[in-house]
């Protein structure tokens, strides 16, 4: 019997297609089993990969970590394990910049199984009782938050994640969308007008925002919208189709387009999760095998989406059955992934990532108001980042 173990991240859209698709793949292959283990969202953002990647021979991956995985050969390319016919299937019908994500150097380390970005959510039950229209600018969202604190003390009210990760995250995908520009991730400063821009309209977001959510990710305020009449709408959220399909929570989450005040829901920050092979793995054409079942457009949407996931493969994201089964989850913020921004992703970037999202929470919750100083601050902070990796020698991979 070949034994396989991966992991994921603990949530049913991180867990449950995983384990099913495992089960497919025991039917196929009776002498292989493979089991997954799962960790918190929060771990699964910053978590060292190396100590991974000696222990699982599949690892569930953030893109951020794509530069640190190739400088110290963590990841097999799958390239050569897989057809190019099928990469190049993979490539072409990439959800966005997913497919990209994972590629680094001119290899391919991983395999988008899973699509996201940041768009907004929003339960069109609580909007209707109040007579209240949907945002589709950032000037909609900011007089809805009025209308309803007009509403009284038992009215919903908007909810925004804001722990450090998910800070960075809403910073980022402001910044990208008023600047036009994928921010920082071509070595250049973020420009402090574009900073002071996101930041005053964070600090505006939050002011009266759920007192929960600068203790939220996605989940805690995802759940708190589904399970209560507490959060009415979510501008920027890492969307979980999950959320969105009848019988999940009490309440069903609908989602839609980052909010824009350019006319196009452009510059959200892209997440979605990559399927890799551990260089370690002592069983790579097998491993190779799973990678190829679970990431194919026919398994995508349909058993894949049938057991939790939110799959990776365009079809599915523009298929009835994905999105008739969702309340339209797909379709209703494909634009927005379309149109989405890629993190930097350089090796040493994750440290970065999570004091900057450590500085930009306590920045918005203090309501400061040193916007450029603040700007050039975090601007130090990543040129620093990089000085300390530039001399590193790069890895080998065969």
């Amino acid at each position: 019997m070949i034994k396989l173990k991966g992991m994921t991240w603990s949530h049913d859209r991180g867990v449950k297609p995983l384990i099913a698709a495992s089960a497919t793949f025991k039917q196929q292959h009776p002498d292989v089993e493979i089991s997954w283990d799962a960790r918190s969202l929060a771990d699964f953002e910053l978590f060292p990969l190396d100590q991974l990647a000696s222990e699982y021979d599949f690892i569930m991956i953030d893109h951020p970590h794509i530069g640190v995985a190739y400088e110290q050969n963590l990841l097999l390319p799958l390239e050569n394990l897989l057809p190019a016919e099928f990469i190049e299937d993979q490539k072409q019908n990439s959800v966005g910049q997913s497919f990209a994500s994972y590629t680094w150097e001119g290899r391919q380390l991983a395999l988008p199984a899973d699509a996201a970005a940041q768009t907004a959510a929003y339960r069109k039950d609580l909007l209707d009782k109040y007579s209240l229209p949907l945002p589709t600018t950032w000037s909609d969202v900011l007089a809805l938050i009025e209308a309803l604190a007009a509403e009284g003390t038992d009215a919903p009210v908007i909810g925004v994640p804001f722990v450090p990760v998910h800070a960075y995250s809403s910073f980022y995908s402001l910044c990208s969308q008023i600047s036009g520009e994928v921010v920082w991730s071509d070595g250049s400063d973020l420009d402090p007008a574009v900073g002071e821009q996101a930041l005053k309209l964070l600090i505006q977001l939050l002011d009266k925002a759920h007192p929960e959510s600068f203790d939220c990710d996605p989940i805690n305020m995802l759940d708190k919208m589904g399970s209560s009449d507490e959060v009415a709408y979510i501008p920027l959220v890492y969307g979980y189709s999950n959320y969105a399909r009848e019988g999940y929570l009490e309440h069903v989450a609908t989602f839609s387009d980052m909010p824009s005040d350019t006319g196009k829901p452009s510059g959200s920050m892209i997440g979605g999760v990559g399927l890799s092979i551990s260089s370690q793995c002592k069983h790579p054409e097998i491993a190779a095998k799973f990678v190829q079942m679970t990431v194919a457009a026919e398994f995508q949407k349909t058993q894949f989406f049938d057991d939790a996931g939110q799959p990776g493969h365009k079809a599915a994201w523009t298929a009835q059955h994905t999105n008739d089964n969702s309340n339209g989850f797909f379709i209703n913020t494909l634009k927005t992934l379309e149109l989405g921004s890629m993190r930097p992703r350089f090796n040493g970037y994750i440290e970065f990532q999570g004091h900057a999202g450590e500085l930009i929470r306590e920045f918005v919750k203090s309501k400061r108001s040193d916007y450029a100083a603040f700007v050039a601050e975090l601007n130090q902070l990543i040129k620093k980042a990089r000085a300390e990796v530039a001399d590193a020698p790069a890895a080998t991979i065969a």
